[in-house]
C-alpha cells in the first residue's frame, strides 16, 4: 500500500476515534462534570497537541534519526527485514512498551528526571488530551528511542504510521474520563481504571501503574495499583501536590529553575503576555454569544 494512502487511512482512523472517545466520555463519564474545555484544555491543544508535535516531528526524524540512519552502516543489525508486517508491529509495540515502563518508572525515582516528567502529572482534571501534556525533552527522548529502531533496524515504512496510530489512539484511551472495566483483560491492556490512577494526588500511587498500552509488566514487577474490589474507591484529587504554572513556556522553565508563577505578575511585560490569551478567549466567547442572540432576532424579522 503507498505510504501516502496508509496515512490518509490511520488518520482517517484517528479522527473517528477522538469522536467516539468524546461521546464515550459524555455517556459514560468516569467521574460527572468534567467539562470538555477544563482548565489547560487549550495549552494541551494549541501547544503540546498542535505546534510541539509538529516541531518535534521534524526535529526528531530529519535531525536525530536521518543523520544516525546517513552516517552510520545498520545494515548487519537489520533482522526484522523479513518479518511480516504485523510481527514487526507488535515486536515493537512490546519492545517500546517495556522501555517506555522502565523509564517512567525511573523518572519517578529520580529527582532530575522528574522535572522532564511533572508537566504530564500537572492537569488538575484528567481527560483524553491530558496524555499530550509532556516536557520537550521527555517527547525527544521517548520518541527517537521509540522510532529510531524501527528505521534503523530495516522495519517496513508501513510500521511508522501503525505504531504511531496505536500510540495515539492508547495514549487518549487510558487517560480519557471513562468508566469502563476490561474484566480478565485488565491484566494484560491497560485502561482509564489503572491509568487514572497513576495520575491522582495520592503517596499510594505515585511509585505505580506505569505501563502505557500493557499493564502485564506493572503485575509482573510488582507496581500494579488496582482496586479492583472496590468499586466506589475513585481518586478525588489529580495533578501535583505543589503549584505548576500554568503558562507553556513557564512549565518549561520551571523544570530548570523553580520561581512562583504569580510573582512575575508585578512585570508589567509579563502580566500583559499572560492576560493575553485569557483575553482574546473571552472576546472569542462574547463575539459567539452575540451572534448567537442576534441570529434568532433576524430570523424572525425575515419571517
Amino acid at each position: 500500500m503507498p505510504q501516502a494512502e496508509l496515512l490518509r487511512i490511520t488518520t482517517s482512523i484517528l479522527v473517528v476515534w477522538i469522536v467516539i472517545i468524546l461521546i464515550w466520555e459524555r455517556v459514560a463519564p468516569y467521574r460527572k462534570g468534567l467539562s470538555l474545555f477544563r482548565e489547560g484544555f487549550w495549552v494541551d491543544l494549541v501547544w503540546y497537541t498542535i505546534i510541539q508535535s509538529y516541531f518535534l516531528k521534524i526535529l526528531i526524524f530529519d535531525y536525530i534519526i536521518a543523520p544516525l540512519q546517513t552516517h552510520f552502516d545498520w545494515s548487519d543489525w537489520q533482522f526484522v527485514r523479513g518479518w511480516p508486517v504485523w510481527v514487526q508491529v507488535l515486536f515493537f509495540l512490546f519492545t517500546h512498551d517495556l522501555y517506555i515502563y522502565l523509564f517512567h518508572r525511573f523518572q519517578h525515582a529520580n529527582k532530575w528526571l522528574w522535572r522532564t516528567h511533572e508537566a504530564h502529572h500537572s492537569n488538575k482534571e484528567v481527560d483524553f488530551l491530558a496524555g499530550s501534556r509532556s516536557h520537550v525533552i521527555e517527547i525527544i527522548i521517548n520518541q527517537t528511542i521509540e522510532f529510531a529502531p524501527i528505521i534503523l533496524l530495516g522495519a517496513d515504512p508501513a510500521v511508522i504510521p501503525i505504531k504511531a496510530l496505536l500510540d495515539a489512539m492508547f495514549g487518549m484511551f487510558i487517560h480519557a474520563n471513562i468508566r469502563v472495566n476490561l474484566g480478565p483483560l485488565r491484566y494484560i491492556f491497560n485502561s482509564p481504571h489503572l491509568h487514572l490512577w497513576h495520575h491522582a494526588n495520592y503517596q499510594e500511587v505515585f511509585h505505580a501503574n506505569f505501563g502505557t498500552k500493557f499493564s502485564f509488566f506493572d503485575y509482573l514487577l510488582g507496581t500494579a495499583y488496582d482496586p479492583t474490589h472496590s468499586p466506589g474507591n475513585k481518586p478525588e484529587n489529580w495533578g501535583l501536590y505543589y503549584d505548576y504554572p500554568k503558562d507553556y513556556f513557564l512549565q518549561h522553565a520551571f523544570s530548570v529553575k523553580r520561581f512562583d508563577e504569580r510573582s512575575l505578575l508585578k512585570y508589567k511585560w509579563f502580566s500583559r503576555y499572560y492576560n493575553l490569551r485569557p483575553a482574546l478567549l473571552n472576546r472569542f466567547r462574547k463575539r459567539v454569544k452575540k451572534l448567537t442572540k442576534s441570529a434568532p432576532m433576524e430570523h424572525q424579522n425575515v419571517n
